[in-house]
């Protein structure tokens, strides 16, 4: 199961191990329990703090292998085999089933070992989700922390009869004592967030004694990043408040045009976008969510978030970023996460052998169809314009594909379902008017973005489309307050470009200070 590398490098992470750890995996006569016996075989054969017990089927799913401090009960366990990108996840519950302590932040972790009542989590996985192994490792962590608390991770591609039973289209998807909680990435605090029934007073106590901030910047993309970083460059007190460090880059794959690095993954480049910020004295408040800014009547900057509380700042800088663009068409959000998703690389693998539709015709909408197609059976692309604003490399590989067709001029009108899943959609051909059936599975939606300033309405200047208009450093309609990034009226939404703003508005924010 474990190339020579891979075993090398467990071999050194256990030797990490400070207490004996027990295996137990339940079998039978299937490939893949025959395959995580012998995975369990090789941790086993590598560490003498390790014992593993192999017992035939049980009644549970199987094939499992469960994770315990040895003489204690299982609360940690692998349904499927732990590979892929949840390989990760499988050392993080073996190291901290064994004494080594987690990296999270102290505060959570507190919070976590304090639930005093039975939580029992089940997450389905695909081993090609790079979202998934947020929330494994998340709920694994609560179980090795709290006895009150299980945690169960569920290949469903070892055990796609609970998929389709469940309806399972997308992945991540959590439940909590047999009740769906959630989909999407989400990292400990958030579940906490879910299941603690005073988090947001928690919260809005922690926060409400912090001392005014010089740059407070609202957001933790790449904009937000690199506007902390010059700031506390300048040795003024700088704050970052954000819904999840990294932003959207957390959902992004393959980036190949971030300069001076030939390849890199999304979620990589944001956890060292978050280390670089941690390296100087910056107040990082994360899993927060802001619904107001104002003027204090002190003459500071007033960030009002969703919990109540209020942090004060003398400049603010506005970096939210943007998400996906909504189609806007009937039956879109009925079968959301029921065959209309977003991410090809975590959700692909649940339409194998299914025809599926891609909407747009950008970047990201030829990059997803190239993936699908060597998943599903094939891939019809829908573009709005009459040519496509793909890449040309990118446009050849997928023409070259045989399970890729791409229409242009195709407008989508609807999404239909039927039992709670998607069947088809209908969309229009622009030139003669005339509708037609698709019959798909799964509907990617790629129409780009829309910017996150719902809360800033009335509050700034902001384009018809709901962007930030700002000049040329970075300042917004009112003194003091700036943006920068995919929210802004910059031309172009590119990671490169956020950062490059997100300086620019810090130092415009500096120069702000300075002249006032």
């Amino acid at each position: 199961m474990l190339d020579a590398n891979m075993k090398q490098q467990l071999d050194a992470y256990l030797q990490r191990l400070v207490n004996p750890i027990a295996l137990t995996v339940a079998s039978d006569d299937s490939p893949k329990a025959k395959e995580l016996v012998e995975l369990a075989q090789e941790i086993d054969s590598l560490n003498d703090k390790i014992s593993l017990t192999v017992t035939g089927a049980d009644g549970g799913r199987v094939p499992r292998m469960e994770v315990a401090p040895q003489g204690e009960k299982a609360r940690v366990t692998f349904a499927g085999i732990p590979m892929g990108h949840e390989f990760t996840s499988l050392v993080l519950a073996l190291l901290q089933a064994g004494g080594y302590p987690s990296k999270e932040e102290q505060n959570l972790q507190d919070e976590a070992a304090a639930l005093n009542k039975e939580l029992n989590f089940e997450v389905y996985v695909s081993l090609s989700c790079h979202n998934c192994p947020d929330v494994v490792q998340a709920i694994n962590l609560m179980a090795v922390l709290n006895p009150n608390v299980t945690a169960t991770m569920i290949d469903g591609g070892v055990f796609p009869q609970e998929v389709e039973e469940k309806g399972i289209m997308a992945v991540p998807t959590l439940y909590l004592n047999g009740e769906e909680i959630g989909s999407g990435r989400m990292t400990l605090a958030d579940i906490l967030h879910k299941v603690d029934d005073d988090a947001d007073a928690k919260a809005a106590a922690a926060l409400a004694g912090k001392e005014a901030y010089d740059v407070l910047v609202v957001g933790g993309g790449p904009a937000g990043a690199s506007a902390a970083i010059y700031a506390a460059r300048k040795g003024i007190r700088t704050g970052v408040v954000s819904e999840r460090f990294g932003g959207q880059v957390l959902d992004t794959l393959a980036i190949e045009n971030f300069i001076s690095v030939k390849e890199t993954q999304g979620p990589q480049l944001a956890a060292a976008l978050e280390e670089h910020v941690k390296e100087y004295n910056v107040d990082i408040m994360n899993s927060q969510q802001v619904s107001a800014l104002r003027e204090g009547s002190d003459g500071l900057k007033e960030v009002e978030l969703a919990n109540g509380a209020v942090l004060k700042s003398k400049t603010v800088i506005l970096a939210t970023g943007a998400r996906w663009r909504d189609m806007n068409v009937p039956g879109e959000t009925e079968y959301r996460t029921k065959g209309v998703t977003y991410c090809p690389h975590c959700d692909g693998p649940l339409f194998k052998g299914k025809p599926v539709a891609v909407i747009g015709g950008g970047n990201s909408g030829i990059e997803a169809a190239i993936d699908l197609a060597g998943i599903v059976d094939k891939v019809t692309v829908l573009e709005f314009a009459d040519t496509l604003r793909a890449d040309a490399v990118l446009v050849k590989k997928a023409e070259s594909m045989g399970n890729v067709t791409i229409i242009k001029e195709a407008q989508t009108t609807e999404v239909v379902g039927d039992n709670g899943k998607v069947t088809s959609l209908t969309y229009k051909d622009r030139k003669t008017e005339e509708m037609t059936s698709l019959d798909v599975a799964g509907i990617f939606v790629q129409i780009g973005l829309v910017p996150n300033t719902e809360f800033l309405k009335g509050t700034l200047e902001l384009t018809p489309r709901g962007e930030i208009v700002i000049d040329n450093h970075g300042q917004t309609s009112i003194p003091g307050v700036f943006a920068a990034g995919d929210v802004t009226t910059a031309a172009y939404k590119q990671i490169i470009i956020s950062m490059g703003s997100g300086a620019t508005a810090a130092l415009g924010a500096f120069d702000y200070m300075i002249r006032n």
